[in-house]
């Protein structure tokens, strides 16, 4: 699954820095979800834990926390911008599910509401990232 992959990368992040600082223990992980990844965060969250078990340096229960970075796409033609929460409604279940697994889809489903464009970007609401890590020494 998609969100087991994002979590194994995170983890292993997570105990790679771990590791460089010297931490015994990792008590806290801060991970921001860009809105665009759609990630099933209950999954996410369980696969988190699941593969911190077993980890060295030790992870401790309830370390991840998540939070949704909300989306901001910005038109290159007039300026518009709009976020992505604002358009999943008109989106079938197949452009949703595309966009799920690779956001750069939203290029192809994507017009701006205000005059039509494709050309546009985003500028907040894309990926997963590690932001902090705290522990015990």
């Amino acid at each position: 699954m998609h969100e087991w992959a994002l979590a194994e990368s995170i983890v292993m992040a997570a105990v790679e820095t771990a590791q460089k600082e010297k931490l015994k223990t990792i008590t806290e992980v801060t991970v921001h979800i860009g809105e665009l990844q759609q990630i099933e965060k209950e999954i996410f969250l369980f696969a988190l834990n699941e593969l911190a078990k077993s980890q060295k340096p030790k992870i401790k229960n309830d370390a991840f926390h998540l939070k949704t970075e909300k989306s901001t796409l910005v038109c290159k033609t007039c300026g518009h911008c709009w976020k992505y929460s604002d358009m999943k409604k008109k989106l079938n279940e197949t452009e949703s599910e595309s966009i799920h697994f690779i956001p750069e889809v939203v290029f192809v489903h994507a017009r701006c509401p205000s005059c039509g464009s494709p050309d546009f970007e985003i500028t907040k609401g894309r990926g997963v990232t590690l932001t902090s890590i705290k522990g015990v020494r």
